[in-house]
């Protein structure tokens, strides 16, 4: 059976957006998040999204879904091994906390205020400042 092919000028244009569009594999996930002082905070592991049911297809025709906010968390493990870690470890920064998405997710808030900071502490206090030369930035 043939398939018909359409032509340029037989597709209608896609609706414009009602926001900035992204691609979250693209833009969003594994991007380092740093806050409004330049410090880095943590790294966007998953989305949390609204407007959309879990594992049930989006129709043609529907509103796009909207992210509602970043989460973070300890996702190593089950990235190496599989699986998928508990909702409640990991760590939620409301969209409404990003300020821009650039080659870095910049917040418009301080870090102490969020949760998902005390990872990048730790390892900044127990295991960098012991290596020579870690407790200070490079001249």
């Amino acid at each position: 059976m043939k398939k018909t092919r359409l032509s340029p000028e037989s597709l209608e244009p896609a609706p414009p957006a009602g926001g900035q569009v992204l691609d979250a594999q693209l833009h969003l996930l594994d991007r380092q998040v740093i806050d409004v002082d330049g410090l880095p905070v943590t790294t966007v592991d998953d989305l949390e999204l609204e407007g959309v049911d879990a594992d049930v297809p989006v129709s043609l025709g529907s509103s796009a879904p909207v992210i509602s906010a970043l989460l973070t968390g300890p996702v190593l493990g089950t990235r190496i091994f599989g699986g998928r870690p508990p909702s409640s470890r990991l760590i939620r920064i409301p969209w409404r906390d990003v300020a821009a998405v650039d080659v870095t997710i910049r917040l418009g808030v301080r870090s102490e205020g969020l949760a998902a900071g005390w990872v990048e502490r730790w390892i900044r206090d127990k295991i960098i400042s012991r290596i020579p030369g870690g407790k200070h930035d490079p001249e």
